[in-house]
């Protein structure tokens, strides 16, 4: 009787996976990816075209600052036609200014590029660090996305 063993026979190297280790291995790595890319569809199809966010921020900014520049006294004026703006003459003939499915230049011209933007303004009285004033929002929106900014205006003149 030999008892000499052969070295291949009693040491046998493990070397790379099984078939059912890689199997395991790829369900988890995909059930893995499918989490976040459901996680990333979800985001991308909430999140606002940065164009249009913007678009609707520079409405919104050139309409406040061109309610801030009006006089905070009233003053009479004459009635505005469609959506012109050309007659407003004090702050608070802003209020309950809005249009829809488009954004017009002051003398009321649609500006065609701005097609499907509308916006509404609000003006209402308040006091902003107990000084009395104007508080200006100025709302504007395009399909389901919309911005809104806030100003005020006081009388700084007296």
């Amino acid at each position: 009787m030999c008892s000499e063993r052969h070295p291949a026979r009693g040491l046998r190297r493990r070397r790379g996976f099984t078939l059912v280790e890689m199997l395991l291995a790829i369900v988890v790595i995909g059930v893995g990816l499918a989490g976040v890319l459901a996680a990333f569809t979800t985001l991308g199809g909430k999140s606002a075209d940065p164009v249009i966010r913007q678009q609707m921020l520079a409405i919104a900014g050139e309409l406040l600052e061109e309610i801030t520049l009006k006089p905070y006294a009233v003053a009479a004026n004459g009635a505005a036609s469609g959506c012109a703006r050309d007659t407003y003459n004090d702050v608070r003939d802003y209020h309950g200014y809005a249009t829809s499915g488009s954004i017009c230049a002051v003398d009321g011209t649609a500006i065609a590029a701005l097609a499907g933007y509308s916006v509404s303004v609000s003006v209402a009285t308040g006091t902003l660090a107990g000084v009395p004033g104007l508080r200006i929002t100025v709302n504007v929106s395009r399909g389901t996305e919309s911005i809104s900014l806030t100003g005020w205006r006081t009388d700084y003149a007296s």
